[in-house]
C-alpha cells in the first residue's frame, strides 16, 4: 500500500527510518519543475504487437459491449482501444470488456452469518471478508475439490485484508481513545487473509458461502514462527515464552504463490500498530533501542510512540495489552510482557489454502521488514528457489533468498504443503541488493557468515536469527543501494528477469540536506509537482519501475544487470528530466505500485496507488508488452551544472502500454490474478472514498465515494458507505484480457 507523497513523515504507512550513511552515488543541485508549465514531449510512434504464447495476472472495471471479432481474426495483444482518465466514481474498462464487483468488504462467508447491512452496525468480521482487499492468488480446484492449477471453472483465492477504512466500519465512526473493545475486537478482525472458493454458475464466477475451504486468518490468529528466528530470545512473549509461535497477521500487502501451491502473504505497514510508552527506552538496553528505532519505534523521555488505532486502550485483556510492546513487566526475558511482541511481525507468512485448518507459518528465514510481495524465480529441478522481495519505506532495500535445497519436481504435488515450505523457506541465504552506478549490480549476503555483518558496529548481532529479525540493520552493514519504496515485484515467465515498482520517494532531492537522500543511477530523478491549485510535492514524484537479469540467469547469482523499464510522468512532462519513457495520454500513469506478470498473455499488468495525479484520474491498471533488459539505452539528466546517468528500456511508445482500468474515487488498486486461460481476471479495488472526513459519516451525500452499491452491488443504493471490494473483469467476446 502506498500513501500520497504530500503526507507527513509521521503518517503510519510512510515510514523513513533508514539513517543509515549508505552511499547513494551523485548528488546533484536543486531544480524546480511545475508540472503544470513543462515542455510536452514528442508522442512516440503507432505500434501493434502480437506477444505469443505468454501471460500475467491482471485486473478491471465495468465496460460496455462491443460486436466479437470474425471467425478467424488475429488475437492481438493491446488490441482494446485504451480507457481515458476519469475521476468518476466507478470502474472504467474500454469497449468490450465488463466488470462486475464479486466479494467486498463484510460479504459473508459461512452459513449462518447474516448478509452485510453497510451500515456500521455489522460485527463479527472472522465470519465474513475483511477490509481493504490488497494482493491476491488464483489456486485452481478440481470438481472432486483437489487442487487442479488448470481449472478455469472452480478456484479459490487467498486474498489480503491489507487496513480498514475505520470511519465506515462503525456507525459514527471510530470512537475516541480508549477505544470501546467491540470497535477494537471489529478491526482487529478485518486485517488479515480470506481463502474462498470461487465456481462458475451458468458461466460466470461467484464466490461460494459456507465453502469447507472458505478460512478467514484474522490479527488474532494463532500462527507458528519458523526459519533461523523460532525460539529465539528476541521473541519471547507471555503468550509464548518458548517463542515459537505469535497471534496475528496484519497490513497484509503484496502475495506470492510457491510452486507447491501455497500461499506467501507479506506484512507491510506493521510497526505503526504498536504503542510505545515515553522513556520506555531507559528500561532497554542500547542495542535494543538501536533496532526499535530502525523499525519505527523510536521514543524518548518525554513523547512516545502511538500507535495507528489504540487497541491497546481497550482493556486489560490479553489480547488488547500485547499491542502495547513496552517493558510493563518485571522479568528479564519478556515472559510477563509483550516488550519483543512487535518482533513477532514483518514476515512472509504462508498460508496452504487448501486446508482451512492447516498450520500457518511464519517464513523468518526471508527476513524482516515492511514485505511486500514474494516472486519465485522459475522453477528448475535440480537448482535452488530465489524468492524476490522489496521492503516498502523510503530509503529501504531490495532483497532476494535462494534455498539451501534444489527444486524437485515431485513437490508440486505433494499432499503435506506447508512441510514443502519448510524445505525450501526455512534454510538458505538472504541477499540485500547493491545497485552500481555502471548498470551491474551485487547480490551481498546477509549472515554471520558475512564479516561486515559480523563485525557491523552500529549493531552486535548475536546470531542469524538476529540477522533475520533485524535484516534492515544487515542491509545498513553492507551498504545495500537505498530505493524509492521498493513495492510488488514480478518474475518475467519466459526469460526470468525481475521487476520491481519503486512507487515515488518524498524525501529524494537534488541537494539533499539532513536525511534527505540523493540521486543515483538506479533513482534517477527528483523534481517539483503542482497538484491541483496549489499543492506542491517534491521528490521521485512519479515513480518508476526497475528491472534486474540475473547473471547467467542463475538465481545463485551475486551479482546482475539493471535498467529501468518505465518512468512514471504525465504525458505532458519534461521529455528530459521528467517524463523520459515519453508516455502518451492514453498510457501515462504515476506511482507503480502493483505488478504481475500473465502466465497466459506475457504481459505486465502495473496498477497504481497515486497521491500525485489523482487531481486529475482515479488510481488504474495498465497492461505493457515487457520487452527485455537492455532494449533501451543510456540517458543523461541534466540538471543545472549537475547530471546523472541511468539505464532506461526503450520508449512507451504507441502500443507497448494501454491503459486498461480506472477505478473508483479515492481508491487504489492492487491484488491480481487470472484464471489459467487468461479469460477471466480478478482484481481488488482498495479504500474508496477512505478521504472521506470522520464528521462526514452522518451526512451520505457527503463521502468522497459511494462504490460498489451506487453500481449496484450490495447494501445501501445510490448512497452506499463504500467498500473495497474484488472485481471480475471479462471480455464479452470470451478472449483473453489484454487483447
Amino acid at each position: 500500500m502506498n500513501k500520497p507523497v504530500d503526507l507527513p513523515l509521521a503518517d503510519y504507512d510512510f515510514e523513513d527510518s533508514n539513517t543509515s550513511s549508505n552511499p547513494t552515488f551523485d548528488a546533484v543541485l536543486n531544480a524546480r519543475l511545475s508540472r503544470r508549465n513543462i515542455l510536452r514531449g514528442s508522442l512516440g510512434t503507432a505500434l501493434t504487437a502480437a506477444f505469443g504464447g505468454l501471460s500475467l495476472a491482471a485486473c478491471g472495471g465495468g465496460g460496455s459491449d462491443e460486436p466479437a471479432p470474425a471467425p478467424g481474426a488475429i488475437e492481438t495483444l493491446l488490441g482494446f482501444t485504451a480507457v481515458a482518465k476519469t475521476l468518476a466514481d466507478a470502474s472504467t474498462v474500454p469497449a468490450g470488456y465488463t466488470a462486475a464487483t464479486v466479494f467486498a468488504t463484510g460479504d459473508p462467508l459461512f452459513a449462518g452469518v447474516p448478509a452485510y447491512r453497510n451500515d456500521g452496525t455489522d460485527t463479527g468480521y472472522d465470519r465474513r471478508s475483511g477490509d481493504c482487499h490488497d494482493g491476491m492468488e488464483y489456486f485452481g480446484l478440481s470438481a472432486a475439490g483437489t487442487p487442479d492449477p488448470l481449472n478455469n471453472d472452480r478456484a479459490l483465492l487467498g486474498i489480503n485484508h491489507e487496513y480498514i477504512t475505520q470511519q465506515f466500519l462503525h456507525v459514527a465512526g471510530p470512537a475516541a481513545r480508549p477505544r470501546p473493545a467491540s470497535e477494537t475486537d471489529i478491526e482487529v478482525d478485518c486485517h488479515g487473509v480470506a481463502i474462498v472458493e470461487f465456481a462458475k454458475t451458468a458461466g460466470k464466477f461467484a464466490y461460494v458461502q459456507n465453502s469447507s475451504f472458505n478460512r478467514r486468518v484474522t490479527g488474532l490468529t494463532e500462527i507458528e514462527i519458523s526459519g533461523p528466528a523460532r525460539g529465539h530470545p528476541l521473541l519471547v512473549t507471555k503468550f509464548s515464552p518458548s517463542a515459537t509461535k505469535t497471534r496475528g497477521t496484519i497490513n497484509n500487502c503484496g502475495t506470492g504463490k510457491t510452486p507447491w501451491g501455497t500461499l506467501l502473504t507479506g506484512e507491510e505497514n506493521w510497526s505503526g500498530y504498536f504503542y510505545r510508552a515515553a522513556n520506555d527506552q531507559a528500561r532497554r538496553t542500547a542495542k535494543v533501542n538501536t533496532a526499535l528505532t530502525r523499525y519505527g519505534r523510536s521514543v524518548t523521555a518525554t513523547a512516545g510512540a502511538a500507535s495507528r488505532y489504540g487497541w491497546e486502550t481497550s482493556g486489560p485483556s490479553d489480547k488488547y495489552q500485547r499491542w502495547d510492546t513496552s517493558v510493563t513487566g518485571s522479568s528479564v526475558d519478556g515472559s510477563d510482557d509483550y516488550r519483543n511482541e512487535i518482533n513477532g511481525q514483518g514476515y512472509i507468512v504462508e498460508i496452504d489454502p487448501y486446508r482451512a485448518t492447516s498450520v500457518i507459518k511464519k517464513r523468518t528465514a526471508l527476513g524482516r521488514m515492511a514485505h511486500e510481495s514474494a516472486a519465485f524465480s522459475k522453477p528448475v529441478a535440480g537448482k535452488p528457489l530465489a524468492v524476490y522481495m522489496g521492503d516498502d519505506a523510503q530509503g529501504e532495500y531490495v532483497y532476494k533468498f535462494v534455498s539451501s535445497a534444489n527444486w524437485s519436481a515431485a513437490d508440486a504435488t505433494a499432499a503435506n504443503r506447508v512441510a514443502v515450505g519448510d524445505k525450501y523457506l526455512d534454510a538458505g541465504r538472504l541477499y540485500v541488493a547493491r545497485f552500481n552506478d555502471d548498470g551491474s549490480g551485487d547480490w551481498v549476503e546477509l549472515s554471520m557468515a558475512n564479516p561486515t555483518v559480523a563485525s557491523y558496529a552500529g549493531y552486535a548481532f548475536a546470531d542469524n536469527g538476529d540477522v533475520a529479525l533485524h535484516s534492515r540493520l544487515a542491509g545498513d552493514a553492507v551498504g545495500a543501494t537505498k530505493m524509492d519504496r521498493p513495492e510488488w515485484c514480478g518474475v518475467h515467465p519466459t526469460n526470468g528477469e525481475i521487476y520491481f515498482t519503486m512507487t515515488n520517494n518524498s524525501n529524494r532531492r537534488l541537494a539533499p540536506t539532513g536525511s534527505q537522500l540523493p540521486l543515483n543511477p538506479a533513482n534517477p530523478r527528483a523534481y517539483s509537482d503542482i497538484r491541483g491549485a496549489s499543492s506542491t510535492q517534491q521528490g521521485n514524484v512519479n515513480g518508476h519501475i526497475v528491472r534486474l537479469r540475473e547473471t547467467g540467469g542463475e538465481p545463485t547469482a551475486t551479482s546482475f544487470q539493471w535498467d529501468v523499464y518505465l518512468f512514471g510522468a504525465e504525458s505532458g512532462a519534461s521529455p528530459t528530466l521528467i517524463n523520459l519513457s515519453g508516455l502518451t495520454d492514453d498510457q501515462d500513469f504515476s506511482s507503480p505500485d502493483g505488478l504481475v506478470f500473465s502466465a497466459s498473455t506475457g504481459l505486465c499488468w502495473i496498477q497504481t496507488d497515486d497521491g500525485a495525479y489523482t487531481d486529475t484520474t482515479n488510481c488504474m491498471m495498465l497492461a505493457g508488452l515487457p520487452g527485455q533488459l537492455g532494449d533501451g539505452g543510456n540517458v543523461t539528466l541534466n540538471y543545472g551544472t549537475t547530471s546523472v546517468t541511468t539505464r532506461m528500456g526503450k520508449k512507451a511508445i504507441e502500443g507497448t502500454l494501454k491503459r486498461l482500468f480506472v477505478g473508483p474515487a479515492g481508491n487504489e488498486i492492487t491484488g491480481m490474478c487470472e484464471t489459467p486461460d487468461g479469460k477471466v481476471m480478478f482484481i481488488n479495488v482498495q479504500h474508496p472514498g477512505d478521504d472521506t472526513p470522520v464528521s462526514d459519516i452522518s451526512n451520505p451525500s457527503r463521502y468522497v465515494s459511494h462504490w460498489p452499491g451506487n453500481g449496484g452491488y450490495g447494501a445501501g443504493g445510490a448512497l452506499a458507505r463504500p467498500r473495497s471490494a474484488t472485481v471480475m473483469i471479462t471480455k464479452n467476446d470470451g478472449g483473453r484480457i489484454g487483447t
